[in-house]
């Protein structure tokens, strides 16, 4: 069984800056797909960025592009999410998710999912 444990979250104003990570436990972490999804009260959850196990490409939310950057150290097993410019509207609980299928991860449906942290984004 695939375990993810998120970290990194935290209350930051706007403007400043957080870098989640994700810890995997499995040694072929490189054969998938990664991505952050977040889920603000109230709000379904949403898809923020993924990426493929090689990291060539990146995908991310419209409303993040420019602020956020989606990466990876295959030798640690972790990904990452950097936040810049964080704004309120950030404000939700974010988790990693981990597929073989990097379409499965970007219409939000991958097989792993770790517990999720919260990133609160104070105006």
């Amino acid at each position: 069984q695939v375990q993810l444990v998120e970290s990194g979250g935290g209350v930051v104003q706007a403007g400043g800056s957080l870098r989640l990570s994700c810890a995997a436990s499995i040694s072929t972490f490189r054969s998938y797909s990664m991505g952050w999804f977040r889920q603000a009260p109230g709000k379904e959850r949403e898809f923020v960025a993924a990426t493929p196990g090689s990291a060539i490409m990146k995908y991310y939310l419209d409303s993040v592009k420019g602020r956020f950057t989606i990466s990876r150290d295959n030798t640690k097993n972790t990904g990452y999410l950097q936040m810049n410019n964080l704004k309120p509207e950030d404000t939700a609980v974010y988790y990693c998710a981990l597929d073989s299928s990097l379409v499965a991860v970007r219409t939000s449906t991958p097989d792993y999912w770790g517990q999720g942290t919260q990133v609160t984004v104070s105006s």
